[in-house]
């Protein structure tokens, strides 16, 4: 199937500090592309893969699984890896449950987080109906454009099939498990206005990690998908800060436990 406009994968090699971008759940390319743009111009190697079943059409998301997403970034990192004297891994959403597991099984390989409004659990009635209503019912309303910024938009799929929705929920759960495995310096940043992921999942991930050099940022101004949003700047100026103060030698300088919000 032909990848919908703007919606393909983006490629950039720089310099030796690599950065893999995870994308979301039924969301592409598009909505990262100019974080990916920032960093490349910044001078750094990005890596922003296009996960299987999405950016085409909804029918293809249905064919796939979280083994599908999480081994398509687990590849691009291993690619970054091969070439980069350090790399990061940064997500949105599902992209940031994805950057979490790469961090948790990859260990001191990676050198550090960044996660934007990252997603943990599937809520409502709707996670416990999913084990049988994906037999029953094929599609639900999509997730995209939750942008508070006029004339936004993301490219991505305005309906969610159920089978990849119930795949997705046992993703989470593996991905929570395995967070206190995560160790390396985290950034988080996360929407207080997001209608699509509460802030208990962001509040889980801060309280199930093992990292010593945490810092929470909150974009205020912005919905969902912040990195088209009003404050994507400053996750652009925030991630490029981040990169910089950990990246010399992967020590912490922040004294422990300290996080900043704003």
């Amino acid at each position: 199937m032909p990848v919908l406009p703007g919606a393909e994968p983006y490629r950039h090699d720089g310099g030796p500090t690599g950065v893999l971008l995870c994308h979301g759940f039924t969301g592409t390319p598009q909505s990262m592309r100019p974080w990916a743009e920032d960093l490349a111009a910044r001078g750094h190697t990005v890596s922003l893969p296009l996960l299987p079943g999405h950016g085409t059409r909804w029918e293809d998301l249905q064919l796939t699984g979280w083994q599908d997403w999480y081994a398509e970034v687990d590849r691009a990192l291993g690619e970054l890896l091969s070439r980069c004297e350090r790399v990061y891994v940064a997500g949105l959403s599902m992209g940031g449950a994805l950057a979490l597991r790469l961090a948790a099984r990859h260990g001191d390989a990676v050198r550090g987080v960044v996660v934007v409004n990252p997603a943990n659990k599937v809520h409502g009635l709707s996670a416990y109906a999913l084990p049988a209503a994906r037999h029953l019912v094929r599609t639900t309303k999509g997730l995209v454009s939750d942008i508070a910024l006029e004339g936004s938009e993301e490219v991505g799929y305005h309906r969610v099939p159920l089978h990849a929705a119930h795949s997705l929920r046992n993703f989470f759960r593996l991905v929570d498990a395995e967070l206190p495995q995560v160790t390396q310096p985290l950034l988080l940043l996360r929407s207080p206005r997001d209608h699509v992921v509460p802030p208990a999942d962001s509040a889980r991930v801060l309280g199930r990690v093992s990292s010593r050099d945490v810092t929470e940022i909150l974009l205020r101004n912005s919905f969902h998908v912040a990195t088209l949003d009003h404050d994507a700047p400053r996750v652009f100026e925030e991630s490029a800060a981040f990169l910089a103060r950990t990246g010399a030698d992967g020590a912490d300088t922040r004294p422990e436990g300290e996080a900043v919000s704003g």
